[in-house]
């Protein structure tokens, strides 16, 4: 009984000891659980005594009838039979934890690795492992699923048809495989460990499928080359027309130009400096296209300098009052005294935003007509644009600074791009402004333009002083025009009151002769004359009063109006009004045969022809490269005018033949070349390639070169420098800088 008792125990012992499933055999483990289950089955054989020895007693009390004591000495037996079983039970387990612990290990790296192989499962990720000669040990569901097998231990990544793309990090990969779907792509990364209970050295990988991410990647770098190419092709086509409408206009600019050099009279002056800045404004709509583009690629040049935005905002108007009388309505301008003279800001930008804005706001009126006013705003110059036109409905104002949208009728759409709105709030967004609008269907519209203030000059209080003394009456219809003669009048310190019918005038004028402050001025609107005729008949007293009588008219009536035939008025003032004109007649500076220049001051401006320097004439003479005819007289004639022997050619061949034909004497070459970009035969790089290529070769002088473009593309000129010009000049040709430049080059000889 005894035998079976320990063949039982140790039977269940040595089953206590197996190792998990798919662990490794210890020996050390193994030794120690043999010495342990010795000991402990020592300790149960003494049991195994006394509970034979309880159950004999416990059989001859009840046999004599001592129940109680055989009872208690087979309770005491069997108590003593319980302690040594548990004492080795507790020696068995002291001598057998440390192979307990090593077991738990294993347990817990297994579980460990079952539970990082389930979540890559469930995220649809790679999880694998394999040995350093490359075969698979472990992997798992998704593994299996990507390249369609159903247990992949033992074979290798090649086998199974896996590519490698090395990454620049270490041990990352692009790796493509072939599924039943197609192509798949898998970002790969491996991990290289040591296996804890082998020791060997092992390869973890885990891997992600990025198919749809190379795939979206893929099409946003197609749609980013399909976007740079309809850019490109965009810029080309900008180029192209921005060139062939500037070779005629830079015939008509540079003909004023040699125009306005001859004798002419004041009235011609006044007319060719109209068709000089209608030319100007022209080359700003051209330049609207190149902004455009310039703006959309991020290339877009502010170039700011000290200037006066009164005078800019004037000018505007001015260009502009043409078409609002040709429509019948009013147009005017006032600008308060704490604008300051002169501040820094990008003239030229701020006067195309007004030409545009300004420029709608005449084009959609029919009635009424354009107030444009300036003042300071929260560190800004806020320049509104108000016009009596119809309006606009929500939906419209929310288009009209889009792209190509514009607003109107379909005659009024027909007259424009829809790009000068959208360009102009670019612009101002550019430069730290802001252009907004407001409007309602019958109610007019209002456009917003603020300018931040920067390196400004300070007011003076002379400035809001300066019409201190001047008490004026205004006799004029109600209409943007007086509306702007008041309020300058009155920001620079005046009073004014307008009258709009004959019956206002009286009252004033009622009031004067109660003791009122005397009028110092009135000024009478061409179209209300026929009643100040009448207030003199009615009042005769004012025709006795020392006031001084200036006529307002259109400088379209001015024909019908000679200056010399005065009507018994002192001056003249031509509306829209500049301020300057309006502060010299009120102040009594401009008055007798003055009158006329009180007119020419509020035309546009004829630009003072500037003073150009001599340069030294060269015997050789200069070649001009020009195919447009009317831009060759042009260039030619300021050249000759300034002294130089000039060659005139019509295409590159030409051009070639000059620079290559002269012989090996450097005396037979021209001094300078001025060249146009785009002629017949080739173009310009071509040709300055050639031309540097040819002067090292034969150790030649540096031959001078001005390259006259009508693309003002910067990387245009970049390229022409790059090919060997030594200036780039935009048509028209300025004749002061072509003139200084010329003489530069000419003394680098």
């Amino acid at each position: 009984m005894l035998e079976q008792i320990e063949s039982g125990f140790g039977a269940q012992a040595r089953s206590g000891g197996a190792l998990p499933v798919g662990g490794a055999a210890d020996s050390t483990g193994t030794m120690g659980k043999s010495a342990a289950s010795g000991f402990a089955l020592r300790r149960l054989s003494l049991a195994s005594l006394g509970v034979i020895a309880s159950g004999l007693v416990l059989a001859m009390g009840i046999a004599a009838g001592l129940y109680l004591f055989s009872a208690a000495v087979a309770a005491a037996g069997l108590a003593g039979v319980l302690l040594l079983v548990a004492d080795g039970i507790r020696a068995a387990d002291s001598d057998g934890r440390s192979a307990e612990a090593r077991r738990d290990g294993d347990w817990d790296r297994q579980e460990t690795s079952a539970l990082l192989a389930t979540i890559h499962d469930a995220l649809g990720d790679i999880a694998i492992t394999r040995g350093m000669d490359g075969k698979i040990v472990h992997a798992n569901a998704a593994f299996h699923r990507a390249c369609g097998l159903d247990d992949a231990r033992g074979l290798t990544c090649a086998a199974i048809g896996l590519s490698f793309e090395p990454k620049i990090e270490p041990n990352h990969y692009l790796v493509r495989t072939a599924a039943p779907e197609g192509l798949r792509l898998y970002d790969w990364h491996d991990v290289i460990a040591r296996d804890p209970a082998s020791g060997r050295l092992m390869r973890h990988s885990i891997a992600r499928d990025v198919t749809e991410e190379a795939r979206a990647a893929r099409e946003r770098e197609d749609a980013r080359r399909r976007a740079e190419e309809a850019s490109q092709a965009k810029s080309r086509l900008l180029a192209t027309v921005s060139h062939e409408i500037r070779t005629p206009l830079s015939g008509i600019l540079g003909m004023s130009h040699l125009l306005g050099q001859t004798r002419l009279s004041s009235e011609q002056k006044n007319y060719l400096a109209g068709m000089q800045q209608s030319g100007h404004a022209l080359v700003q709509l051209v330049e609207d296209l190149i902004d455009f583009s310039s703006l959309s690629a991020g290339r877009f040049q502010f170039r700011p300098s000290r200037q006066d935005p009164r005078s800019v905002i004037e000018s505007v108007v001015e260009m502009l009052s043409n078409r609002a009388h040709e429509k019948g309505i009013e147009i005017g301008a006032t600008v308060t005294a704490d604008v300051p003279a002169l501040m820094e800001f990008d003239a030229a930008r701020l006067r195309q935003v007004l030409f545009n804005v300004i420029g709608n706001a005449v084009k959609f009126t029919e009635v009424g007509g354009v107030f444009v006013s300036a003042d300071i705003v929260e560190d800004c110059v806020r320049i509104l644009i108000d016009d009596t036109g119809p309006g606009m409905s929500g939906d419209e104002l929310k288009r009209i600074f889009d792209e190509f949208e514009q607003a109107g009728s379909d005659e009024q759409r027909a007259k424009g791009t829809g790009l000068g709105l959208a360009i102009s709030r670019r612009i101002m967004q550019a430069c730290g402004g802001s252009l907004t609008a407001s409007s309602a269907p019958g109610r007019g519209s209002r456009f917003e333009i603020r300018l931040p203030l920067a390196e400004v000059e300070r007011v003076t209080a002379d400035r809001r002083q300066r019409l201190a003394r001047s008490h004026v009456l205004v006799m004029a219809p109600d209409g943007p025009a007086s509306a702007a003669l008041s309020a300058t009048i009155a920001t620079l310190g005046g009073r004014c009151h307008r009258a709009t019918t004959l019956a206002a005038a009286q009252n004033v004028f009622s009031d004067v002769f109660a003791g009122g402050a005397p009028l110092t001025d009135i000024i009478v609107d061409h179209r209300h004359a026929g009643q100040f005729r009448q207030l003199l008949a009615l009042q005769p007293a004012v025709a006795r009063l020392d006031l001084r009588r200036t006529y307002l008219i259109n400088p379209e009536e001015r024909n019908n109006h000679p200056v010399d035939q005065m009507d018994g008025y002192e001056a003249w003032l031509i509306r829209p009004l500049r301020e300057k004109s309006l502060v010299e007649v009120l102040l009594g500076r401009l008055k007798g045969i003055e009158k006329r220049d009180a007119i020419n001051d509020n035309r546009p401006i004829l630009r003072e022809e500037p003073t150009i320097a001599p340069v030294r004439a060269s015997p050789r003479g200069i070649l001009l490269a020009e195919d447009d005819p009317v831009n060759a007289l042009i260039v030619r004639t300021v050249l000759q005018r300034a002294g130089q022997a000039v060659q005139v050619v019509t295409d590159f061949v030409a051009v070639d033949r000059v620079l290559s034909g002269g012989g090996p004497g450097v005396e037979a070459m021209p001094a300078l070349l001025v060249t146009d970009l785009n002629m017949p035969g080739g173009d310009g790089f071509s040709m300055l390639k050639r031309l540097r290529e040819r002067e090292a070769m034969q150790s030649d002088r540096r031959l001078p070169v001005i390259v006259l473009t009508s693309d003002a593309r910067l990387e245009v000129k970049d390229r022409l420098i790059e090919a060997g010009a030594d200036t780039v000049l935009p048509k028209p040709a300025d004749p002061q800088r072509l003139m200084a430049e010329i003489g530069r080059l000419v003394e680098l000889r």
